[in-house]
């Protein structure tokens, strides 16, 4: 399977962040690439990043996903597109995934939210599997991913070969730029990243924003936790890798003995 990962600037709005998601999308076609993911929270945009509450109304959350619905049918692509989504109880932060008909197959909620989110979301209680084109997947949004590795083994438990991570470290008005991917002194992430991957033995595939000082990059990391692939730092963009779902054994994940540890 070919994937693709996004880099994309904070949207302004919804309808800057469908413009900017419909030039990566086009531009991940060319490299022939069959699912894309975006960063965590990316329409309307990660709240305080530039995009209002008026785009968080439950009528433009859906008008935005009906375009991104439509986007993915006429560019015969799927989609994962991470979106803040109305509740009876509050704001949840989730994943869309989006076949390359247009067809919505369902969505993860972030359900492990980072203690600075509480004021923001409220966190989800399920976990999914989706599958493309014969390939399963799982999603972990951020923190979760980072911190509570145990979301994405259960991914790896349950026969995904990749598990997409949308997430968001990094600001627009102060930080380091990092020079060189996965450097000792650069934030944990990307370390993280190669360890979600190294410890289930399938591959990691996370998107980041390209904002102007961020903590990690956009990459994909291999079952053997090396890096295929990663955006360049602060770059608007997408990068595209093949990965072969053969070498994604899951065999670490289902040699864990869970009954040791969950009463």
């Amino acid at each position: 399977m070919r994937i693709a990962v996004a880099s994309p600037p904070f949207p302004k709005s919804v309808s800057d962040g469908l413009y900017w998601l419909e030039t990566l999308v086009k531009d991940a076609v060319k490299e022939e690439a069959e699912i894309i993911c975006f960063p965590e929270s990316y329409l309307p945009g990660y709240p305080g990043m530039g995009a209002g509450n008026e785009d968080r109304t439950t009528e433009k959350l859906q008008s935005a996903l009906d375009k991104v619905c439509k986007i993915a049918a006429e560019n015969s692509i799927a989609i994962i597109i991470p979106m803040d989504w109305n509740h009876p109880d509050g704001l949840l932060n989730i994943a869309h995934v989006i076949s390359n008909t247009g067809e919505l197959l369902g969505y993860q909620t972030k359900n492990q939210l980072d203690p600075s989110e509480d004021h923001i979301w409220i966190p989800g209680n399920e976990r999914s599997i989706f599958e493309v084109n014969g390939v399963k997947f799982g999603i972990t949004i951020c923190h979760e991913g980072f911190r509570y590795p145990e979301s994405v083994r259960w991914a790896a438990q349950h026969d995904a070969k990749i598990v997409f991570q949308p997430h968001f470290a990094g600001s627009n008005t102060d930080g380091v730029l990092p020079v060189e991917w996965g450097n000792k002194d650069n934030p944990y992430y990307e370390k993280a990243m190669m360890m979600r991957a190294m410890e289930n033995t399938i591959f990691f595939a996370s998107s980041n924003y390209a904002s102007l000082y961020p903590e990690s990059a956009s990459s994909v990391i291999g079952p053997d936790g090396v890096c295929i692939q990663h955006e360049v730092y602060g770059k608007t963009g997408v990068i595209v890798a093949d990965i072969d779902p053969a070498l994604a054994t899951g065999l670490l994940a289902k040699r864990f003995k869970n009954e040791l540890y969950y009463s």
